[in-house]
Parts: structure tokens; sequence; C-alpha cells
């Protein structure tokens, strides 16, 4: 295969962070859909995510995206105990908003907002940054979030007693930690292959 490198001369990216609906663009050249094998469409997991050009990149590795998909499906939608599904995706938008991935950011603060059925604090986490307060419960999924993003060695035993005393239990606390850090991969991945734009 040849990369192809993709130069948007006339591209809006978001400069802001928002739970409106955006688009990506990559910088190589996701797989045409007429090269989808089955090995291809396994990896995708998901036939509609062959309409998204981020996976149809990453469908070039098949088996890795198809690693990926399912992580990523068992942590937000596993419903077996554990965090609500609202602050599984609180976890993930903390995560965008630190690392400046205004696109995961606006999915999982989307959700975060949906699932909660009360976006005010999440558009103010999404103005206002990682220090603002949401309260006792959302500001320790926050810090935990965060301290395992900037430097996970600082994620420790105060910040589990910080989520055990807002009343998370040890799978609310393993889902916390998992959001963040499939986020903290993720982000990069998608801030390194593209770039987000206006919808």
């Amino acid at each position: 295969m040849t990369d192809v490198v993709i130069i948007y001369p006339e591209h809006q990216e978001p400069t802001e962070f928002t739970r409106a609906m955006l688009g990506w663009r990559p910088w190589l050249e996701p797989l045409p859909a007429e090269e989808l094998t089955d090995r291809h469409r396994d990896g995708l997991v998901d036939p509609a995510r062959a309409k998204s050009p981020y996976f149809m990149l990453l469908a070039r590795d098949p088996d890795i995206l198809g690693a990926r998909t399912r992580t990523d499906k068992d942590i937000f939608y596993n419903p077996n105990a554990g965090l609500p599904r609202a602050e599984r995706e609180l976890s993930a938008a903390a995560t965008s908003r630190l690392n400046g991935c205004i696109y995961c950011a606006s999915v999982h603060a989307r959700f975060a907002a949906q699932f909660s059925k009360t976006p005010e604090p999440v558009d103010k986490l999404l103005a206002e940054g990682v220090d603002a307060d949401l309260g006792a419960r959302w500001n320790a999924i926050v810090a935990a979030s965060v301290a395992l993003t900037a430097i996970p060695l600082a994620f420790d035993t105060d910040s589990v007693s910080a989520l055990r005393t807002a009343g998370l239990d040890d799978l609310a606390i393993s889902d916390a930690i998992h959001g963040a850090a499939f986020f903290n991969w993720a982000n990069r991945l998608m801030l390194t292959l593209g770039v987000p734009e206006a919808g």
C-alpha cells in the first residue's frame, strides 16, 4: 500500500469544546468500502462503522481494530454492575477534555448529558475544564480520570478512597479507571491520525 497523505486547505477545525456533532478527517486515506473483506467486517464489529472515516482508516489493520472495538464496547455498554453509563462517559469526556481531543470530548460529553439527563454539569466541564465543580461524586470521577491521564502514578490510594467516599464500589471504580485508561490511548490515536471538523 502506498500511503496517501491528504491535505485539507479549507478545513474548518473547531477550537472550542462542545457537545455538538463534529466530523473527523484523517491524514491518511481510509480503506475504500469496496475493498472490505470478511476479515475487515469482523474487525469493524458493527457494520455501521463502515461509514466512519476513522474506523475505515483503522480497518487497514482489522485484527487490532476488532480488539479495540470489542474493548470499547465492553467498557461502555456492559450493563453488569459498575458505573451507570453516564458516569462511564463522564470519565471518557474528562480524559478527552484534558488531552485536548475536541472530537472525543464531544462524543462522550453528549452521551454523559444524554444518559444523566443533566447537561449543565457536562457543559460546565467542557467550558471550564477538569477543575470545574460538578458535585462531589462527579468531581471524584473527573479527578481520578485526570490523575490517570496526566501522570498515571498520581492515581493512588487517595484517589481510590475519594471514589469510595463518593459512593463507588469496586466495580464502579474499575469502570472509571477503564474509561479513562482507554481514552488516554484513544485520544492520542485520534489526535495523531487526523483532525476534527465542524459538523
